[in-house]
């Protein structure tokens, strides 16, 4: 009953700021609520702070103690779902699958899954040495097991 109520009031929030959308939603035996955010923009602390107010405001502590956390998903946490891949488009991504780990940047989002494209150091086809190549390849999203976004500073 608790976690209807808390999962209507985040809905009703979130369908308040459309750009918005859930990663993760907890609650523990003790009550303690858990929400992770992102955004197509990213999250602000004030968009946290308005899905905190839709639901703590809308929930009586007297007849039920509870804590809450909401919260975005980070800079470095690892992408979980295709709408979070484009806001993260022209980065570089670490995408791990079953088989390989493949870096490049991200330059399509596919119904399907994503491409990634970089540069690659190979032996020229005649004589010796080697050549600069430009590799792409696509990688469908039931195939990533993990992605991530390469921070650089």
């Amino acid at each position: 009953m608790f976690e209807k109520e808390v999962r209507t009031l985040l809905d009703t929030a979130l369908e308040e700021n459309p750009s918005l959308f859930l990663i993760d939603f907890k609650i523990t035996t003790d009550k303690k609520i858990s929400v992770v955010l992102d955004g197509d923009t990213g999250v602000t602390l004030q968009d946290c702070m308005n899905v905190s107010r839709a639901i703590e405001h809308n929930l009586d502590r007297e007849i039920i103690d509870f804590g809450l956390d909401v919260a975005s998903a980070g800079a470095t946490a690892p992408l979980v779902m295709p709408r979070q891949y484009k806001k993260n488009l022209n980065r570089s991504l670490t995408v791990r699958t079953e088989n390989e780990t493949v870096e490049g940047n991200l330059i399509e989002i596919l119904d399907h899954g994503i491409k990634l494209q970089w540069k690659a150091r190979e032996p020229k086809p005649i004589g010796k040495g080697k050549i600069t190549v430009t590799k792409e390849q696509e990688i469908a999203f039931t195939d990533i097991k993990e992605a991530k976004v390469n921070l650089k500073f």
